[in-house]
């Protein structure tokens, strides 16, 4: 039991001394830093425009690559910069949330890139309302399209 204990602790150790040099391999690596991880809708009406950008910035030392973009949903669609993104420069990634569904939500975004930190999670929130309905007014309430006996 004792050498079962003893090589799984190596293995661990083995492992994160890795995954620590392999973080710090590259002092040159693109880093994608973001204005904001999060956009808040507020409280939106039921149909209104649900797309948004999230702004970053490459602020290391070699182009960003970001290789893709996926939503928790169906109803949330990240488009993502398909070139690369020069040290220093900025980029957008846009989303659009689907508001014909009614109620709170919040649902994330998964940036995947070539960035020292190769996965973030983006997240975008809010609340759509139902939208009142159309009613439409007579343009004219006493003209002959009253029947009068």
């Amino acid at each position: 039991m004792k050498k079962i204990l003893l090589t799984l602790s190596f293995f661990a150790a083995a492992t994160i001394a890795m995954a620590q040099t392999a973080a710090t391999s590259n002092p040159n690596a693109p880093e994608i830093t973001f204005d904001s991880k999060v956009i808040d809708y507020g409280t939106i009406q039921q149909n209104a425009d649900g797309n948004r950008v999230f702004t970053f910035t490459n602020s290391g030392n070699e182009p960003l690559i970001i290789t893709n973009t996926k939503g928790s949903c169906g109803c949330t669609v990240p488009t993502r910069p398909t070139e690369p993104i020069a040290p220093g420069a900025t980029g957008e990634i846009k989303v659009k949330y689907d508001t014909k569904r009614v109620g709170p939500f919040t649902k994330t975004v998964t940036v995947t890139s070539n960035s020292s930190t190769p996965t973030v999670q983006l997240r975008i929130k809010g609340v759509v309302e139902k939208a009142e309905p159309v009613q439409t007014t007579p343009e004219n309430t006493t003209g002959s399209s009253l029947i009068q006996n």
